[in-house]
């Protein structure tokens, strides 16, 4: 298929609202695709290649000379190949060769092509097309319900891989799908509630855990082997070579396990600040006060634990995991989830999770089977902008202008899928106005819509995650959403979510009074 056809629906998919219209338009084209090019062109359409992160920068492809194509001839598979040998470019005169092979790449591009590819290459496709309507679309392609094609994905990982099976191999295969033990699968997520009390009526018998402030970690073990993911699905196994340690020990032969690792103070016992566990763990070969705790066990040595209440592997767990399972207990009285969150908040934690007892494990939702209770609000949106700083704050970027994940559907204005909420400028220490200046200058869009020198607004791409705290939020007529944050402080920045995991608009829009 050429990659004409692709940039041509992308646009398409991009100018239709309708998530039924987009489902249908991406369904269409995944028929016409021949078995190899299912992969790849699923990763295209959802604005992740497979390949991942490649190391392009937006400068690197501003640079490039284009003088577009006349008519179109590159295909699908030789834009795959093309990342791919991007993809392993390193050392001494890297560089060079990778503007060598764009420029070759770009001068058989139209420029509709190259424009999607630029977009594509440095992380900023947006046309819609995000895992949800693409996992419809696939089930339409392959006539198979939707409830397959999301478990398969659910177990299966990678939503490319699930689509070449649903389109190439058929629904036996899809329902073939199974956990894997070693391959990574969608974690489960929680939803909010505003208090214990809250989520314990709401949920009755359930269990209420600590929730820490580190990074969430899948565990695999078959036997010595033992394999760690990020919630992204990223093997971090050589990162943190304690966990596998510590795995080993555990009383059993094949393990997948769900929990969170961060850093803990040896002086204090204490955890330490969410960057500093992340730094800890993003520098490979160095996590040595890493201590990881788990929450949940979905499988253990040939039994699959997804679809049994957690009030079976809870115990397990504990069995399998002793002192590493994440402190909490199973309850139905409010006021006893009150003192677990009292002693989480006392130990230097964020909340507790509260978790219906008999809830299976499911994975890639965010239903209401979990919910986390922290004792201030927070949402995670997406910089949208910056402002330049004023005063003390003279040659830093500032002030952040925040947005919201658009809801696929609506008609609500927003830019590159993100409605903006709000600003804030609060929360910012010298270390994070250099830090943030330096990061949003490199995500600097291509239309920089500045007044001068330092001055005005530095529109960047959507990329950066940050958590905010707020005291709730208000009616705007401002703002496209209609609704505006209120007190609105940096708490952190969210550089294990990506992007397409920030909060949507519906959810702050919820947090209004009386909604």
């Amino acid at each position: 298929m050429l990659l004409a056809d692709v940039v041509a629906t992308s646009a398409s998919v991009a100018a239709t609202s309708a998530r039924n219209a987009k489902r249908d338009l991406l369904a269409d084209l995944l028929r016409r695709l021949d078995a190899p090019e299912v992969v790849p062109t699923v990763g295209f359409l959802t604005g992740e290649p497979r390949q991942g992160r490649i190391g392009v920068g937006w400068r690197t492809l501003q640079a490039v000379e284009r003088r577009p194509a006349d008519e179109p001839s590159v295909e699908v598979l030789e834009l795959d190949a093309a990342i791919d040998e991007l993809a392993v470019l390193a050392g001494p005169g890297s560089a060079g060769r990778r503007q060598d092979l764009l420029a070759r790449l770009f001068a058989r591009l139209t420029a509709e092509e190259a424009a999607f590819v630029v977009r594509l290459v440095g992380g900023e496709l947006r046309q819609g097309a995000l895992a949800g309507v693409m996992t419809d679309a696939v089930a339409r392609a392959a006539d198979v319900p939707a409830t397959v094609v999301r478990r398969a994905l659910m177990l299966g990982g990678r939503l490319d891989e699930v689509a070449r099976v649903a389109l190439v191999e058929g629904r036996p295969s899809l329902e073939a799908v199974q956990l894997e033990v070693g391959r990574g699968l969608q974690p489960m997520l929680a939803s909010t509630a505003a208090s214990v009390a809250e989520a314990v009526d709401d949920l009755g018998l359930a269990a209420v855990e600590w929730k820490l402030d580190g990074i969430r970690i899948q565990v695999h073990r078959v036997g010595d082997d033992v394999r760690t993911y990020t919630r992204n699905l990223n093997d971090i196994t050589e990162r943190l070579p304690q966990v596998a340690e510590l795995v080993r020990t555990f009383p059993a032969e094949r393990l997948v396990l769900d929990g969170e690792a961060l850093v803990v103070d040896p002086a204090s016992g204490r955890p330490v600040a969410f960057q500093d566990s992340a730094s800890e763990i993003r520098a490979e070969g160095k996590g040595g006060e890493v201590v990881p705790f788990f929450f949940d066990l979905v499988h253990l040595d040939g039994r699959d634990l997804l679809d049994e209440p957690l009030s079976v592997r809870r115990p397990l767990l504990a069995e399998v995991a002793g002192p590493s399972t994440i402190p909490g207990t199973i309850t139905d009285d409010p006021a006893t989830g009150e003192a677990v969150l009292a002693s989480a908040l006392a130990a230097g934690h964020e909340g507790v999770v509260v978790k219906g007892a008999e809830t299976p494990y499911e994975a890639g939702r965010r239903g209401k089977g979990w919910r986390k209770v922290k004792p201030v609000h927070t949402l995670d949106l997406v910089v949208l902008g910056v402002e330049w700083g004023s005063g003390r704050r003279t040659g830093w970027l500032s002030n952040l202008h925040l947005g919201a994940r658009a809801v696929d559907g609506s008609d609500v204005a927003s830019r590159h899928g993100f409605v903006m909420v709000g600003k804030t400028f609060k929360g910012l220490t010298d270390e994070l106005l250099r830090w943030q200046t330096e990061r949003f200058l490199a995500l600097a869009d291509g239309a920089k819509e500045w007044a001068g020198p330092q001055t005005g607004v530095v529109w960047v791409r959507p990329e950066q995650v940050v958590e905010i705290a707020l005291d709730g939020v208000q009616r705007s007529t401002r703002y496209p959403g209609g609704v505006a944050l209120r007190f609105a402080r940096v708490v952190r920045y969210r550089d294990d979510k990506e992007s397409s995991e920030a909060d949507t608009i519906s959810t702050v829009q919820a947090m209004l009074a009386g909604s």
